[in-house]
């Protein structure tokens, strides 16, 4: 199928004559070739890179946190949920013009969308985790004596970790997106 693809585009790019507008396949391999091998494609994919994982960095260490808050404290989620869930309905492009006048030109408008697309996945996964454990778990450890902090590190934080790292891998991949 690649080949006739290939083939196809040979044809028409020769019919066309004109390589500016459709280039035939040798000089688009030619050019990504020199492409791949220059330090520029190399230079420029690092700043993404370190840009995606401050971005994806600054999501977790504010979602867990306000995911597991929201998760372990009804009136915590009841309170801030529906903020959450109102600004998460705008389109992460509706937010480029007011990042440009916040942070100005540079890295900090891109850091910023990447933590915005990236925070609302991890919120909302952690919420799930924390309130999917089963309250026997609650009551098995109250029980035994234990308070508030060893129930939060003993059940609640290993409990929700699948859940944390569900919304850091969709966090993640909505970096990308948002970079692109």
């Amino acid at each position: 199928m690649m080949v006739i693809l290939i083939i196809v585009w040979y044809l028409l790019a020769e019919h066309y004559g004109n390589e500016l507008i459709l280039p035939t396949p040798k000089r688009t391999g030619k050019a990504f070739i020199k492409c791949l091998t220059s330090s520029e494609i190399m230079t420029n994919l690092l700043i993404t890179l370190n840009r995606v994982l401050k971005g994806f960095m600054y999501a977790m260490i504010i979602g867990v946190p306000l995911g597991l808050f929201m998760g372990a404290f009804k009136m915590a989620n009841n309170l801030i949920g529906g903020f959450i869930d109102s600004i998460r309905q705008v389109p992460i492009m509706a937010w480029v013009p007011l990042t440009i006048v916040w942070f100005g030109i540079g890295d900090g408008p891109t850091i910023f969308l990447i933590t915005f697309s990236g925070i609302f996945p991890v919120i909302l996964n952690t919420i799930a985790g924390v309130k999917n454990i089963s309250k026997d778990y609650y009551n098995a450890a109250r029980s035994m004596g234990a308070g508030p902090w060893s129930i939060f590190s003993n059940i609640i934080l290993p409990a929700s970790i699948p859940d944390i790292l569900t919304g850091a891998r969709i966090a993640i991949s909505g970096g990308w997106m948002s970079v692109i």
